[in-house]
């Protein structure tokens, strides 16, 4: 598969950053740290679909659809789920040799508050793959050697998000919470589906880290990725999970979500259409809002999805 043209671009624009390929989450965020806002207002936030041509690439491109794509109201915090971790990958094409239907992302960061977007802002995004699995958690998100994981009878562990991984690094749960209780902010937990979430950072599992990158926000406080559609799991609708790290914080942890009548289109096809029997949909879900929706428009042989994160670095609530 060859590289999407955005592969990159959004951080190599930072030129005071140097050496950014070269760099790690770690180190991105030192470098990033103490950026400004400035910029665009917003509205509100939909999941209608309509189609534009591909070509449809730049910020400026971008302006039309983000007006009916955002919103000044913070958005949700959710837990970050039990497979998150540092991927270390700075990258606008995340997709490696994962099959599926291409969908570009295209996310704006702004101040919750002020509605003015927020440049150098570092936005990570991971999700599982047309058959459920999720890079460096293969063997937990796939239920292992227990039977179950995508396309079987049983959930696959550490599904839904936020419940503790069976077999999780040292038998314990990530949260360390006994008798195996879900972390803290996940479903059944106690900050709730809407929590900010307790979950600690996997300790990856093997070796691979498909569908997983970092980028940075540009001057109009936009960044973008190439990836696929992504697939389910049991017990959660179809999501993708995304951080936004502002000031080399971790200023928000939320998901974003597909509308129904797009999720059923894309998955009659392959490689979705071997995956059955899901069972878990968006007026199901324990996370979903409908402020999670994309904004998703065709695009040549794939989708386009638009949403702004309003997020909060100041964290008064606001």
């Amino acid at each position: 598969m060859g590289q999407d043209h955005h592969e990159g671009q959004r951080v190599s624009r930072r030129t005071a950053i140097a050496g950014i390929g070269s760099l790690g989450l770690g180190a991105l965020l030192a470098a990033c740290s103490g950026s400004k806002s400035g910029g665009a207002r917003a509205t509100t936030t939909t999941g209608e679909s309509a189609t534009i041509s591909p070509q449809a690439t730049t910020d400026a491109d971008l302006t039309g659809l983000f007006e009916n794509a955002n919103t000044c109201t913070l958005t949700p915090q959710t837990t970050q789920g039990p497979y998150y971790f540092d991927a270390d990958k700075i990258r606008g094409d995340i997709r490696e040799d994962r099959e599926g239907v291409r969908l570009r992302l295209a996310i704006r960061v702004q101040d919750s508050e002020t509605c003015q977007v927020i440049p150098n802002a570092v936005v990570e995004i991971w999700h599982c793959d047309a058959a459920g699995l999720y890079s460096g958690a293969e063997s937990l998100s796939g239920g292992g050697g227990n039977g179950g994981g995508p396309g079987g009878g049983t959930p696959p562990s550490g599904a839904p998000d936020g419940t503790p991984p069976s077999g999780a690094p040292g038998g314990t749960p990530p949260s360390g919470a006994p008798g195996g209780a879900p972390p803290s902010g996940g479903p059944g937990g106690p900050g709730g589906p809407g929590g900010n979430g307790g979950d600690a950072d996997l300790t990856p599992q093997d070796d691979k880290r498909y569908l997983r990158g970092a980028q940075v926000t540009d001057n109009d406080g936009i960044v973008q990725f190439t990836t696929i559609w992504p697939g389910w799991y049991m017990g959660r609708t179809v999501h993708v999970h995304a951080m936004v790290h502002i000031n080399n914080e971790r200023t928000l942890t939320t998901q974003m979500m597909m509308d129904e009548s797009l999720n059923s289109a894309v998955f009659t096809r392959e490689p979705y259409a071997r995956h059955t029997g899901r069972d878990t949909f968006n007026d199901g879900d324990t996370i979903y809002q409908p402020t999670m929706l994309l904004k998703i428009t065709e695009e040549g042989d794939g989708y386009l999805g638009v949403i702004t994160f309003a997020a909060d670095p100041d964290k008064n609530g606001k």
